[in-house]
């Protein structure tokens, strides 16, 4: 006979636990709690209040009913996270597949990504924490990012590899972008200790380290470096 602990890894192990591939349960309880209400309710919540104050409770109360109530639509928290994740890239205008440009395309997506994650901050960092991004929204935008990359010549691993250079860079620019925290007289002392340690850090003191916060400049440049790469990458393989 198994013990608890068998019993516990073979759940891990089997269980479907994203919302976006579990059958969805037919719709009970009361009729004006509708999924669209409870995941514009959780971004509102999660917009004003942060991601750590989000519980079922909590946003039962904004909905003005009781929490069995959500039991319905959802089965746990990290559902209501990846709707409301999934929700935000939604707000992503998709360009039609098929233009001239690809680096323009490429541009459009990730610019949109950015500013959705920008305007709900709490998202930024969730992706890489939680399940796979596999919400009807955001596989529409991916769909256009590879569709680009394969009209442009990637396949294969080159495909995959350049598809998550671009991801990475826009979730990791939007994550920092969304929660550092400094304030000017932390970038002043900082910065004045670099100085002091030059001889230990003469790079980071001779070009302001801390006073880096040009966040679209980065980014932008950022950007124009990988679709340099990936345009040279096509150039040397024909």
């Amino acid at each position: 006979m198994g013990t608890v602990g068998d019993a516990r890894d073979q759940r891990k192990g089997g269980e479907v636990r994203s919302v976006w591939l579990r059958p969805r349960r037919a719709t009970r309880g009361e009729p004006p709690l509708t999924l669209t209400r409870i995941v514009e309710a959780a971004v509102a919540l999660l917009d004003e209040e942060g991601i750590e104050r989000l519980t079922m409770r909590r946003l039962a109360e904004r909905l003005a009913v009781v929490a069995p109530s959500l039991y319905w639509h959802v089965d746990t928290k990290d559902d209501v996270i990846d709707l409301a994740v999934d929700a935000i890239f939604g707000e992503v205008p998709v360009p039609a597949p098929g233009g001239p440009d690809w680096r323009g395309d490429i541009t459009a997506v990730l610019s949109g990504w950015r500013a959705a994650l920008l305007r709900h901050p709490w998202a930024a960092a969730v992706p890489a924490r939680q399940r796979p991004t596999i919400g009807p929204n955001f596989l529409a935008s991916m769909e256009v990012l590879q569709a680009t990359l394969v009209r442009a010549g990637f396949t294969g691993g080159g495909l995959s590899a350049a598809t998550w250079a671009l991801y990475n860079h826009v979730m990791g620019s939007a994550s920092t972008e969304s929660t550092l925290r400094i304030t000017d007289e932390e970038r002043r002392v900082g910065q004045e200790q670099l100085r002091a340690e030059h001889d230990r850090y003469p790079t980071l003191a001779a070009h302001g380290y801390l006073y880096d916060d040009d966040w679209d400049g980065s980014f932008n440049t950022g950007l124009d470096y990988l679709l340099d790469g990936l345009q040279a990458q096509l150039d040397r393989t024909g």
